[in-house]
C-alpha cells in the first residue's frame, strides 16, 4: 500500500469500485500498487529461474482479471489482497500447466512456506504439485487452504490472515504450523516412496 494511504480510504474505494465507480478503480491503483508488486516478486522468486513470466507481468494480468470482475462486494483490504493472491496463483498455475512441466518431468525449485526458519520447510517442489497439495488441503479443511493462500500466495500477515477471515491470529498460526506440516508430508510423500 503507497506510504500514507489508509486502509479506511482504500476499504472505501474498493466498495466505491465494487459499486460501478470506475474513477475509484483510478484512485485506488496508485494506492495498493506498492503492495501488489510486493505480493507478485514474492511469488516469482519462488519460480523456477528460467521462468518467462515477469513479476509486472503478473501484477498486469491480475489487474486485468481484478477489472473484469463486475460488483463485488468487498469487504476490505485484506479481502481484495486475499483476491489479488488467489488471482495470481490462477495465473502462474496457468502459466507453468501452459508450459507443461510436470509433463516434462518438472525442472523442480524450492518452495518456502514460510521465510521463518521455524520448521525449516524446503521441499524440492514446483507450483503446480504444491498447487494440487493445496487444493486437497482445502477440499479436507477449507480454512487452513485459505490461510496457506493468503499467507504463502498473498503474503498476508498473521493479523491480516485473521482479519480476512474473521479469526483470531492465534487460529491463524495455529492452522499456518499444521497447514504446512501436513503440505510437506504431502509434497515429500513421492520422494519417501522412491519417486
Amino acid at each position: 500500500m503507497r506510504p500514507g494511504a489508509s486502509s479506511n480510504e482504500v476499504t472505501l474505494l474498493l466498495r466505491a469500485w465494487g459499486e460501478g465507480d470506475a474513477e475509484a478503480l483510478e484512485r485506488l491503483t496508485p494506492l495498493v500498487y506498492q503492495e501488489l508488486h510486493r505480493i507478485a516478486r514474492g511469488y516469482m522468486r519462488k519460480e523456477r529461474p528460467d521462468n518467462t513470466l515477469q513479476t509486472t507481468a503478473l501484477i498486469n494480468e491480475a489487474y486485468v482479471r481484478l477489472v473484469d470482475v463486475r460488483k463485488v462486494n468487498w469487504h476490505d483490504r485484506a479481502h481484495f489482497f486475499a483476491v489479488c493472491a488467489r488471482a495470481m496463483r490462477r495465473i502462474l498455475v496457468d502459466h507453468a500447466r501452459s508450459r507443461g512441466y510436470l509433463k516434462r518431468g518438472g525442472g523442480k525449485t524450492c518452495v518456502q512456506l514460510d521465510g521463518v526458519a521455524e520448521p525449516n520447510w524446503t521441499p524440492d517442489s514446483n507450483i503446480l504439485e504444491l498447487d494440487d497439495a493445496l487444493n486437497r488441503l482445502s477440499e479436507l479443511d477449507p480454512r487452513k487452504g485459505k490461510v496457506v493462500e493468503l499467507r504463502f500466495f498473498g503474503g498476508l500477515s498473521v493479523d491480516e490472515t485473521a482479519e480476512a477471515l474473521g479469526i483470531s491470529p492465534e487460529t491463524v498460526m495455529r492452522d499456518w504450523k499444521l497447514a504446512r506440516a501436513w503440505l510437506f508430508r504431502e509434497l515429500t510423500a513421492d520422494q519417501r516412496h522412491g519417486e
